[in-house]
């Protein structure tokens, strides 16, 4: 295979969408899965759609779900300016090879004469009314306007687009990576805008331009834009770029959890779920918008789900490394149809990786959080300890504070099948000797906790484990829980002592 290099080509509109993170994150694994090159491009030519801060947080969204690209308008590169808007002369020559040609031309249609062109086909019957050969004739254009009326209206600033002179006889054939052979008649397909009146290019236009000269050997993009890929064939044969056209790759669409269509915004809020990577506050409506980050997802987690939405490895493997993605990754295991969008698959995937995690990665999240929500302080060793204790028993890492209160705070309620079927005198004076051997220790390993009361309960005559719940019980007030020495070394033998005396009053 030749040197590889893809892009992913966002527009900065708004937030980056999970799906196009999905799409950043297919053609980087392709990348590296050849030794290709990975590159970001801002296709920024429609100035009227900008949103302010969308650049940066691309940027920032790519960077935190570790899909860096070795070219983009912030490393620089032999290809650049990656900007769309700073490449704005380079296209002009190619248009003009396409009116010197034959195959564009300037068209002057007012937005209500565009109206009244679609009202009049869709009175003759036309389904999906468009700007083709045969409307085009019906319109104010330079091929229906004498030259010096064409020369005349270019004088007086009259705006214009300029549009691509579609062929009706023409056929299409596009071998597409994932859907196989795509076959398209020229009569379908619009003479699409290829310059706007204020003289930037259009996506269609644009995007041929600059994959051929920044060498991109392959597109891989989602499926809305298969529609468009005959038009793009089309460029590329039209502008004499057909020898080195990139080969073409159509990622499924990412569906609703129930499969009922494309998943959106309104879905995911409807759902309850996030949608954009990291937070995104909307500078236009004021909206707040919770991202997966700040929602206390893994970044790993969350690639490792997407890598799973239209592609399978062929294996019963479900945890990769990024490494192994690269490894396993290719496009021919990507399939056609619609994938879900199963955010319960994703809390899994977040669960598998937070308790493979090494408590040094959120020691100094849980100690403030419990100082911040609860006013709770905690040193460096308890708060790893901590970690070590629930990870196994949380999906976020922010459950982690709320569910670790036991250790700080005296129950406030007692499990009521424990207290009615284990609680007796003998329960009782298990938990009293053990509290009472506990009070001159400030330290205690879980090891020794379990030692120190297995010991007493053997040289008193006493059930270890048949009085285990309920020594829980006056701990935490719950019947079940993590490791109980562990939570026992945690708080330190005094801690334990003094609640096992509060809870015994409690209970009578």
């Amino acid at each position: 295979m030749d040197q590889v290099r893809v892009r992913f080509a966002p527009s900065p509109t708004g937030a980056l969408h999970i799906g196009g993170v999905r799409t950043a994150l297919f053609n980087y694994l392709f990348a590296k899965k050849h030794n290709g090159t990975f590159i970001l491009r801002i296709e920024d030519t429609d100035q009227t759609r900008f949103v302010e801060g969308a650049e940066e947080y691309i940027k920032s969204s790519l960077e935190w779900c570790g899909i860096e690209p070795e070219e983009s308008p912030w490393n620089g590169g032999e290809y650049g300016p990656y900007r769309q808007s700073e490449r704005k002369e380079i296209y002009q020559q190619y248009v003009q090879k396409l009116l010197d040609d034959g195959n564009a031309y300037y068209a002057f249609d007012t937005p209500e004469e565009l109206d009244a062109m679609r009202e009049r086909l869709k009175e003759a019957g036309v389904a999906t009314p468009q700007y083709n050969a045969a409307a085009r004739m019906t319109m104010k254009n330079s091929l229906t306007l004498s030259a010096d009326e064409v020369k005349a209206k270019m004088d007086a600033g009259e705006p214009y687009v300029i549009r691509f002179k579609i062929d009706p006889k023409e056929e299409v054939r596009l071998n597409d990576i994932i859907r196989g052979w795509v076959h398209v008649h020229g009569s379908t397909l619009d003479d699409k805008v290829l310059m706007k009146s204020d003289g930037l290019p259009t996506y269609h236009l644009a995007n041929i331009v600059d994959d051929h000269l920044m060498k991109i050997t392959h597109v891989i993009r989602g499926e809305e834009w298969l529609p468009s890929a005959p038009l793009h064939v089309l460029l590329y044969k039209y502008l004499g770029f057909e020898e080195t056209m990139p080969k073409f790759a159509h990622l499924p669409l990412i569906l609703k959890p129930d499969g009922n269509g494309k998943l959106s915004k309104r879905a995911a809020d409807k759902a309850g779920f996030p949608i954009f990577p990291l937070n995104w506050n909307d500078p236009e409506t004021g909206d707040l918008s919770e991202g997966f980050k700040e929602a206390g997802y893994l970044p790993d987690a969350l690639i490792n789900f997407l890598s799973f939405l239209g592609w399978n490895p062929g294996t019963e493997q479900e945890i990769f490394s990024k490494e192994e993605l690269v490894e396993a990754f290719s496009l021919e295991k990507v399939n056609k149809a619609g994938t879900k969008f199963d955010i319960d698959k994703i809390k899994w995937f977040n669960q598998q990786y937070l308790k493979n995690k090494d408590a040094s990665e959120f020691a100094a999240n849980i100690q403030s959080d419990l100082k911040a929500q609860f006013g709770i302080e905690c040193s460096d060793e308890d708060a790893a300890a901590i970690f070590h204790l629930l990870k196994e028993r949380v999906t976020f890492p922010q459950e982690i504070a709320p569910n670790a209160l036991y250790l700080f705070q005296n129950p406030t309620e007692y499990d009521e099948k424990v207290a009615s079927k284990k609680w007796d005198k003998e329960a009782e004076k298990a938990v009293t000797l053990y509290a009472d051997a506990l009070n001159a220790k400030d330290t205690i390993s879980p090891e020794e906790a379990k030692e120190l009361f297995f010991g007493l309960m053997e040289e008193n005559g006493i059930k270890a484990g048949k009085n285990m719940q309920a020594l829980r019980m006056t701990i935490t007030g719950a019947g079940s829980g993590p490791d109980l020495m562990e939570i026992i070394s945690i708080m330190g033998g005094k801690a334990v002592h003094d609640r096992i005396k509060y809870s015994i009053n409690q209970l009578k």
